[in-house]
């Protein structure tokens, strides 16, 4: 049975950081890409940074230059590096794990539970 499970988020003020894991168990597949997405109340889900099986990165216009996603395919754990976070970064944080490298969140079958950030002054 596969599982992630996130871990590392909490409550910030602005421009802060946090560090967010993602530990998978169970994925056999290690040729997987992964991903974290994040959802704010009231709003569409949204992809924040790819990585493919090998660890080629791929970030979005409001994640490239402050966020880094890394991933130890030896500890089955991804990871999302924040800086400078902002009041629109409140969100809740998923990791997922899919056969596609991919933007779109159809393409996951395998989904964590979330960990929740919260920038606030």
């Amino acid at each position: 049975q596969v599982q992630l499970v996130e871990s590392g988020g909490g409550t910030v003020r602005p421009g802060g950081s946090l560090k967010l894991s993602c530990v998978a168990s169970g994925l056999t597949d290690r040729s997987l890409s992964m991903a974290w997405f994040r959802q704010a109340p009231g709003k569409e889900r949204e992809g924040v940074a790819v990585i493919s099986a090998l660890g080629s990165p791929s970030y979005i216009d409001f994640s490239k230059d402050r966020f880094t996603i890394s991933r130890d395919n030896a500890q089955n754990t991804l990871y999302l590096q924040m800086n400078s976070l902002k009041f629109e970064d409140t969100a809740m944080y998923y990791c997922a794990a899919g056969p596609t490298y991919s933007w779109h969140a159809s393409s996951y079958p395998y989904w964590g539970q979330g960990t929740q950030v919260t920038v606030s002054s």
